[in-house]
């Protein structure tokens, strides 16, 4: 299958072309695209090199599926183009999560809502990722009426030059601020820009989407994101109220058997999930399971998922071989 990655010399794309190889997705020739800029780079695939190609190109090469991760703007503009030339976009950006026609995809949560028609099919944000994967199988047995989130987020979210601020701090270097403020040694409690409500916009997409992926709107959520100096890895603190009362065993037990879902938990060795541990790999961890004393139905927990493989590469690739195994690519 021949497959298309926009945006295939940044962190996302980069994270693209090495999660579609460790899969093993049946690549049969990979179309890295890139800005104007980016024409004529090099980027390497399963141990060979691929000159990045412009947009258009990108649509001449006629790939059966472009995994777009090349910004809200771009993917506004382009994807509908690779979609009326017949290949399937998955989109890694916001620009097509709340468009009410566009189908917004967790695998493990809600793959079964795709079908042909389907040409533009939206990556949600990676922080409502995880949380929908350890959240799902918990709403199907209790049902949830609230979820109460704090993130401590990756600088990985933000891109490159991100990475290198925390690093250029870290060594005493002048360089490039991608924030506003240092983030070494810092808590940002900001991610993305505050809307009239006083909350951000990264928080506003973890409320409307999680509704969005669970399809149902009766779910009260609110959140609050938080940039810390950490490569690879955001963590969420989550609180969530059920209709019904629950078993924290059972609770453990449902979350072990969950697709996608790993269970770190035990209090005796001090064993729970960490951003150093879900580096590169592709699940959910969750940990920290206990009762809310405070109110009744209610159950913390401690979730922790690698934002550049499952927050989006991963995901993107993964909704990619739903529709291959389905015959809808």
């Amino acid at each position: 299958m021949k497959v298309a990655v926009v945006g295939a010399t940044g962190l996302v794309g980069t994270k693209m072309l090495q999660v579609l190889a460790e899969r093993n997705f049946p690549v049969t020739e990979i179309v890295p695209v890139a800005s104007e800029r980016s024409v004529g780079k090099e980027v390497e695939f399963k141990g060979a090199k691929y000159k990045v190609v412009s947009m258009a190109d990108g649509i001449a090469a006629k790939p059966a599926v472009a995994i777009f991760s090349a910004g809200g703007s771009t993917s506004l503009e382009w994807a509908p183009k690779f979609a009326e030339a017949g290949i399937t976009v998955i989109d890694n950006s916001s620009a097509w999560r709340m468009d009410p026609t566009k189908k917004l995809v967790v695998p493990e949560v809600n793959a079964d809502v795709l079908t042909a028609e389907d040409k533009i099919i939206a990556n949600p944000n990676c922080s409502t990722i995880q949380m929908v994967v350890a959240l799902n199988p918990l709403h199907k047995k209790y049902k949830i009426k609230r979820i109460v989130v704090s993130t401590y987020q990756s600088v990985t979210g933000t891109g490159k030059k991100a990475v290198d601020q925390l690093f250029n701090e870290r060594k005493g270097v002048q360089g490039e601020m991608a924030y506003k403020y240092q983030i070494d040694l810092n808590v940002i409690p900001q991610i993305d820009v505050f809307l009239e409500n006083g909350y951000t916009k990264e928080e506003m997409k973890m409320v409307k989407e999680t509704n969005k992926i669970i399809g149902d709107d009766s779910i009260k959520v609110t959140a609050t994101t938080v940039r810390i100096p950490v490569v690879g890895g955001h963590s969420e603190s989550v609180n969530v109220e059920f209709e019904n009362e629950y078993d924290l065993e059972e609770v453990k037990s449902l979350l072990s058997s969950a697709p996608g879902v790993v269970v770190q938990n035990d209090d005796a060795t001090q064993f729970y999930p960490m951003p150093l541990w879900a580096h590169e790999k592709d699940e959910v961890f969750v940990g920290r399971l206990r009762r809310d004393e405070t109110q009744p139905k209610t159950l913390n927990l401690w979730v922790v998922s690698d934002n550049l493989r499952k927050g989006a590469a991963t995901n993107a690739v993964q909704i990619a071989e739903y529709l291959r195994s389905k015959g809808l690519l």
